[in-house]
Order: structure tokens, then sequence, then C-alpha cells
């Protein structure tokens, strides 16, 4: 899709936001990038993916753009979207037709220890960008949800069409209001919403907090890994180029109102408002002790294992239905797990050297 339009995203230091930058840049967008390179993971990581798109992490100041010398229409600013100020500035300056919030405080764990950073992050961050798509004509709001508002729900694979009211993670209850709240704002003022329930991503550049991260660092120190609820998981495990090419696809693609919802029996994926929830997945749930099997293949090691009990806020199983999203883009996530644990292990053994 070539374009002369303005996308703001948010999160382009973060994991999924920095391969986003780089599917779109020979798309014709001018991109407008967001991220405060927070210390929730290593700061260096961070840093060089920005690196990689163009930007010196030492000529940053705060609030103010950088425009990256590597991709051409790139505008930077290092800022936190809790500042409501600097949002609606960035939105009043750079004026963008399209908005794609990756931004979030991420991780199910760290929420049990600290769960201020998830309010302030992803409740009155998203409010600051809701508001900035209020007043300046977006015409389609992106935003990352996840699996994991799917709760304790077990009816699987999980549809966008059925009812949650169960999440076992403060995480998850903010991604879960994150989607109440796009809902409350196309309702009141008309702006297309979609939120996209991320299953499981990983590939090269991944956080150091996910499992296979941890796995393959583990194994190639010598070090046992912890794996809970005895390896009786699985996960439907999504590779980070089926992720953003899902999303570059869905950017035209703006919801429009669902002209046969039954408020009697009411559809949680659609709406009478431009309103959407879709999910990103494989779907092709992987078990786990099978996906240790996979890196064990790639690193030619056998793996250490530590079993441990499930750990509180995790589920045990996901598995996406992307009947939805295969329909509206004409894409369907397809990369198997042994094609995409090879491309991490290279990428791993490549940047540590």
């Amino acid at each position: 899709m070539k374009s002369d339009k303005t996308i703001l995203i948010t999160g382009t230091a973060g994991f999924i936001g920095f391969h986003f930058v780089n599917r779109l840049k020979n798309q014709g967008f001018h991109i407008v990038g967001i991220d405060n390179v927070n210390d929730y993971y290593e700061i260096s990581l961070k840093e060089n993916r920005l690196r990689e798109t163009g930007i010196d992490p030492f000529d940053l100041v705060e609030h103010k753009p950088y425009n990256s010398s590597k991709i051409e229409n790139y505008t930077f600013y290092k800022g936190d979207l809790r500042n409501t100020k600097f949002v609606l500035d960035v939105f009043q300056s750079e004026k963008p037709d399209y908005v794609v919030n990756l931004a979030a405080q991420a991780g199910v764990r760290y929420s049990l220890e600290n769960p201020y950073a998830y309010t302030q992050s992803n409740i009155d961050g998203f409010l600051n960008i809701l508001e900035g798509c209020r007043y300046n004509d977006v015409k389609h709001l992106i935003y990352a949800s996840s699996s994991s508002v799917y709760g304790l729900n077990e009816g699987t694979p999980f549809s966008e069409h059925n009812g949650l009211a169960h999440p076992v993670s403060l995480y998850a209850a903010t991604k879960k209001a994150n989607e109440l709240m796009g809902h409350t704002y196309s309702h009141l003022y008309g702006i297309p919403t979609t939120g996209l329930r991320f299953f499981t991503v990983y590939g090269p550049w991944g956080r150091p907090d996910m499992a296979l991260f941890k796995f393959v660092k583990a194994i190639s120190n010598g070090e046992t890994i912890d794996v809970y609820n005895n390896g009786k998981m699985q996960r439907d495990f999504t590779y980070i180029d089926d992720i953003v090419e899902s999303m570059s696809r869905l950017i035209p693609f703006k919801p429009a109102a669902n002209e046969n919802w039954d408020p009697q029996n009411p559809d949680p994926a659609t709406s009478p408002a431009p309103y959407r929830i879709l999910n990103i997945g494989n779907n092709s749930p992987v078990k786990l002790m099978d996906f240790v099997k996979a890196i064990e293949n790639t690193m030619h090691t056998k793996a250490k294992i530590n079993f441990m009990p499930l750990q509180p806020g995790d589920v045990v199983s996901t598995w996406a239905d992307s009947t939805e999203l295969e329909e509206i883009t004409g894409y369907k996530p397809q990369k198997p797990i042994q094609q995409g644990v090879d491309s991490f292990v290279q990428w791993y053994q490549n940047y540590y050297k």
C-alpha cells in the first residue's frame, strides 16, 4: 500500500514497534515514532533497535523531534505517553492520519510486583492517545491488546466473539480496559478503533523477559531453564513477521458500524460504533515441551530443566481463532515454530557474539 499519509506509532524502541517501523518504511508513509526507552529490560537492546532505524540514542532530546537519516520521512520523539501535554503537542504538530499504539507496560509477572506501572502506562497513557485522536481527526486507531484478556476462558480456539470477564493478571485487566476505552471513544466521537489481541509474539530482537529469549540465554550459558506447570502448557506462538504483515494490511481497513448488532445478544467484537476486536495468532498451538525441543534442535544442546508449578497470573493454554483477520486482510499468520526458533537463535548468537 503506497501512501503519503502520516502514521504515528508508539513503542517504536520496543520489539513489535521496531519491526513495524521497518515494515512500513518503504510504503510511503511519513512515520512518527514515540518511545520513552524505559528500563523495564535492558536499555541497550532498545537503543540498538533505534540505531537499526537510523537513530542515535545519544542525540535524543526529551520531547524534541529527531529526524532519522536512515529512514526517509521518519521522525522520532523520546517521551512518555503519561505526559498529557507532550502527547497532545505531538498530535497537534504532526497531524497523524493513522495511529498505532504499541506502547505499554508489558509482562504478566512484573504486574504482580509493580501494579502501578500498569495503570499509569496502559490506562493513563492510552487515555492520552485517545484524546489525541479525538481532537485531530484520526482516520483509524489500531492498538495492542493481548491474548491474556481471555483469562479463565478455556473454550478454544479463542474467538473475539466470546464474552470476557475473568482476567487473571492486572496486565490482562488493563488490556481489557483498553478495549472498553476504545469502544467508548468509538461510540462517543466516531473514532474507528481496532484492538488487536496478540498471541505470544516471538522472533529476532525479542524481549528478554519472554520464554524463548530466557531459554536460549540459559541454554547458551549451560544454565537450567524453569518450565512452569510441569511443562503441561501450550501457546499459540506467532512470529513477528506475521504480526507486522497483518498490522500493515489492516491500516486501510478501518472498522464500520455493525448495522446488525443486536443489543439483546451483543457481540463483544463489534458494535453499532466503528469498533472492532481481532485476534492475531498462528491458529496452531504448540506444546511447551515441543517448543523446548525446537530450541534444543536448533542449538544442538539438551536443556537442563527445572519443572515448576503454574505461576500466579498465568494460563495453561492459548489458541487463536484468526478467521476474522484472514477474511479482512487476506493474510493468515503461518510461520512454523521450528523455522521461527531457528531465526531467533541465529539473531541471538550474532547479536551477543
